[in-house]
């Protein structure tokens, strides 16, 4: 039998790479560890590491038990956290995971005044996915999804929130600035700054420049929104923003908002979560105080 001590050994070698390493992390002596790789090893009759000078590496089959392990293991620490919250007087824990790169501002004051109205439930914030955070909500990792794709998936739903529209954000002294209507060409001698997402994500691309056959002279990946602002800010590049976030930021600095095309091009942002869970008291009024907010802020 598969223990969950088995699964965490994987994920500590995967992730540390030597054994001394790992049983470190795992508060292990070394051969107490390599024991239990053998007698995992022996149990399933089959081999799961192996070894590359200093370094473990996972064969198929450990890969295999690892893909287990980033699915199971967080579903024991939910189960486990949720209990301690039951323990301590609270109602339980809400696991929000959120694929949404700008909608922290928003985020952050639906939680404050969640918690303000439910202070007995518990919220994480997952950001970070071994998978998608698609994959992360069927799993049971998180409770709800915050996220600007709709991906139809049999027993998930999404709950609209709110309809924004995406702008271009550029430095003002910039030729393109003075336009009243961006077009795809204007972008092609352009550093097109991006949050890490996948360009078949990316709605700039998919909807705007693809379609016209153009491609940005450079894309450039940056994580933080403060730092994408302020290369955005001294003309390094542009960037695209829902218009409610890109209002803030042009007020701060030298910055202009610039529609994407004639029509403009919008998004829904949504919170996806299970059918069964929609109508749970504390997830409808996680809905109803985040619409609430974006109701003020968008």
């Amino acid at each position: 039998m598969i223990e969950r001590s088995h699964l965490r050994i994987l994920q500590a070698l995967n992730q540390h790479g030597t054994l001394t390493e790992a049983a470190n992390a795992l508060c292990l002596s070394q051969s107490a560890l390599s024991h239990q790789i053998r007698y995992l090893e022996k149990k399933l009759d089959i081999i799961l590491w192996q070894k590359e000078g200093r370094r473990l590496k996972l064969t198929r089959a450990g890969e295999l038990l690892l893909q287990v392990a980033h699915q199971v293991l967080p579903v024991f620490q939910q189960a486990e956290e949720t209990l301690k919250a039951y323990n301590e007087g609270s109602q339980g824990i809400l696991r929000i995971g959120v694929e949404c790169y700008p909608c922290s501002r928003w985020l952050n004051r639906v939680v404050s005044d969640f918690l303000q109205k439910l202070p007995d439930i518990e919220i994480d914030i997952v950001n970070k996915f071994h998978f998608s955070g698609l994959e992360g909500l069927l799993n049971h990792h998180i409770d709800l999804l915050v996220t600007p794709d709709l991906v139809q998936k049999p027993g998930i739903f999404y709950e609209p929130i709110v309809t924004y529209e995406l702008v271009l954000l550029a430095n003002e002294t910039l030729p393109l600035a003075k336009s009243s209507v961006l077009h795809p060409e204007q972008l092609a001698t352009e550093t097109l700054i991006t949050f890490p997402i996948p360009l078949e994500r990316l709605d700039i691309m998919t909807r705007f420049l693809n379609p016209a056959g153009v491609h940005p002279a450079t894309i450039k990946e940056i994580e933080s929104i403060d730092l994408m602002i302020q290369l955005v800010a001294l003309g390094r590049g542009v960037c695209v923003l829902p218009e409610w976030l890109a209002t803030h930021y042009s007020k701060r600095y030298p910055l202009t908002k610039l529609r994407l095309g004639k029509n403009g091009i919008y998004k829904k942002l949504y919170l996806a979560m299970h059918e069964n869970d929609h109508d749970i008291t504390y997830i409808e009024q996680f809905i109803y105080v985040g619409k609430q907010v974006a109701g003020d802020m968008f």
